[in-house]
C-alpha cells in the first residue's frame, strides 16, 4: 500500500480469530519473526499483540463466538464508529456487532457490505492501529473478492470515499491517489461455498521461500508463488488452522 500509517477510510489493522492460540503464535512466528505478546488481563480474553521489534503489525485471538469462522479480519479507520456503522446500513450493509469499546483503546464494530464480506470499524483511542506496513512481516495490501463487483464498488465509494480504478480483471482501492489494496471477481475461481471475504497480505523478502516455510510449519499454499502481470510476486497460503492470507514481495506495494 501506498501509505505507511493509519489514515481515515484506508486499512489500519488485521487481526486472526483462531481455534488454537498456541499454534498459530508458533506458526507465524516461524513465517514471519514476529513476537507475540498474549496481554494478561482476563478482560482482554487471550488478545495477542505481534510485534516486529517495537512495533505492533497483528493481532491473534481465540475465538470468542460458537458461530466465529477461523479467519482474517481486516479493520479499516474511522473517526466515529456509530456513525460509521450508520453509513454501513444506509449503503446496504448490515451492523454484525457493535459499536462497542475495547477498554481504553479505541471503539469498533463488525460489519458486513453489500455483498455479504465481513469487515471491521475501527475508531482509534490509545491505539491507532498498526505501527508498520510494508515491511517483511507487516501487512502491505488487503484485498476483497466478491462475487458482485458492481455493488461492492458502489458500497465503499459511498461509506469511505474511495477511488476505485478498474481494469478488465482487477479494481485497486485508493484514497486521496494513495492505493492500499483491491478487489478480485471470485466468478468460478472459488467453490460455491465459500463466501465473499477481504484477505490481508503481508509483505515478505522472498515469496517462494515463505510458501516453503509455511509447508513444513504445517500450513498449505492455496495459490501457488506467482508473478502478477506488471504487478508482484505473491502466493495465498493457509495456517495449520485453517485461515487464509496472501504474501508479497515487499518493495511491490500498489
Amino acid at each position: 500500500m501506498k501509505f505507511d500509517k493509519p489514515v481515515l477510510g484506508g486499512p489500519c489493522w488485521t487481526e486472526l480469530g483462531t481455534s488454537d492460540l498456541d499454534g498459530a503464535k508458533r506458526f507465524y512466528t516461524e513465517l514471519f519473526g514476529w513476537r507475540p505478546e498474549t496481554d494478561p488481563r482476563p478482560e482482554a480474553g487471550g488478545y495477542t499483540m505481534a510485534r516486529l521489534g517495537d512495533a505492533a503489525v497483528a493481532a491473534l485471538s481465540p475465538l470468542y463466538q460458537e458461530s466465529q469462522p477461523v479467519a482474517w479480519n481486516v479493520s479499516f479507520a474511522v473517526a466515529d464508529a456509530d456513525a460509521a456503522a450508520r453509513r454501513v446500513e444506509e449503503a446496504g450493509g448490515v451492523v454484525l456487532l457493535g459499536p462497542m469499546d475495547v477498554l481504553d483503546a479505541g471503539r469498533f464494530a463488525v460489519a458486513a457490505d453489500a455483498t455479504g464480506a465481513v469487515f471491521q470499524l475501527w475508531q482509534a483511542r490509545s491505539f491507532p492501529g498498526a505501527g508498520l506496513f510494508n515491511a517483511p512481516g507487516a501487512l502491505g495490501w488487503v484485498e476483497l473478492a466478491t462475487r458482485h463487483t458492481v455493488r461492492a464498488r458502489e458500497f465503499y465509494t459511498v461509506l469511505f470515499g474511495w477511488s476505485a480504478d478498474a481494469s478488465e480483471w482487477y479494481t485497486q482501492w485508493g484514497i486521496d491517489g494513495a492505493d492500499f489494496g483491491g478487489m478480485a471477481d471470485m466468478a468460478d475461481r472459488f467453490p460455491p461455498e465459500v463466501p465473499p471475504h477481504w484477505l490481508p497480505y503481508f509483505a515478505v523478502d522472498d515469496v517462494d521461500a515463505t510458501a516453503q516455510v509455511a509447508r513444513r510449519a504445517g500450513g498449505a499454499v492455496l495459490l501457488a508463488p506467482t508473478t502478477v502481470p506488471d504487478g508482484p510476486r505473491i502466493a495465498v497460503l493457509r495456517d495449520p488452522q485453517g485461515a487464509a492470507f496472501g504474501v508479497h514481495r515487499a518493495g511491490a506495494e500498489g
